[in-house]
């Protein structure tokens, strides 16, 4: 009976309340980094808003989230479309902890996850070292930021969360904002390599890398983008058709 009156003041609830605003942001599935990489690109060049982050003229799509099933770092339309030197400028940046020039000679990427706040606490180590002893823990839990000194720059992507189920080790980062015309493909790749890093330390396979984004932009400083974006979609639908007709 209690249950019931429950129910019953919950549903008369409801029925008062106000309408709910319309639901915000949207979901991309996709098989692959590369599909995530163009599918994303070509919502923001379509339907993106007019704004500006300092200063510098950008498109933009407030909350996108990515879910990639199968994420690969040697990602075949990433290779063939996008930036060399900046795949390699991103993976220097997860890779070496030097300070990043280009940053305001901010802390890498490899430095905050490999030496956090320069204390020498090495966070990939301790991810592994979390789900080898609870392999469903839900908490392996990291982050970029080091907010006593990010005073000036904070890292675009600052929290990456794995955690284990029956597909294998999955991915789920936040970023605050990721620029796909310079470098969102790049930070995919480098992404992913780290989960593929982990899931061979822990002997698991690699599941599903989910990307939530604050603010996914292109500069319109990178509008020439547009011709990789449609040559690479277009690709990707040849294929597609020659698959379907064999």
């Amino acid at each position: 009976m209690a249950l019931d009156r429950l129910r019953a003041s919950a549903m008369s609830s409801a029925s008062a309340a106000k309408p709910l605003p319309a639901v915000r942001g949207r979901t991309l599935a996709t098989g692959s980094l590369g599909e995530a990489w163009l599918d994303v690109a070509a919502l923001i060049l379509a339907q993106g808003v007019e704004s500006s982050f300092d200063g510098l003229p950008l498109l933009e799509i407030e909350l996108i989230t990515l879910d990639i099933a199968a994420p690969d770092p040697d990602d075949a339309l990433i290779a063939r479309h996008a930036s060399k030197d900046r795949l390699k400028w991103m993976a220097a940046n997860f890779t070496d902890r030097a300070r990043v020039a280009e940053l305001g000679y901010a802390r890498s990427y490899a430095s905050r996850l490999r030496d956090y706040a320069g204390a020498g606490r090495d966070q990939i180590a301790w991810v592994v070292d979390r789900l080898s002893r609870d392999p469903i823990a839900s908490n392996a839990t990291i982050t970029t930021f080091e907010p006593l000194t990010d005073t000036s720059y904070v890292p675009c992507v600052s929290l990456l969360d794995f955690w284990m189920r029956s597909r294998g080790l999955e991915l789920v980062v936040y970023a605050h904002s990721i620029d796909f015309g310079a470098k969102g493909f790049a930070n995919l790749v480098q992404l992913a390599e780290l989960q593929r890093q982990i899931a061979m330390r822990l002997s698991v396979s690699v599941a599903s890398l989910v990307m939530i984004i604050k603010s996914a932009t292109i500069y319109k400083t990178e509008l020439k983008l547009a011709e990789t974006i449609k040559a690479g979609r277009e690709g990707k639908r040849r294929r597609v058709a020659t698959i379907e007709k064999r």
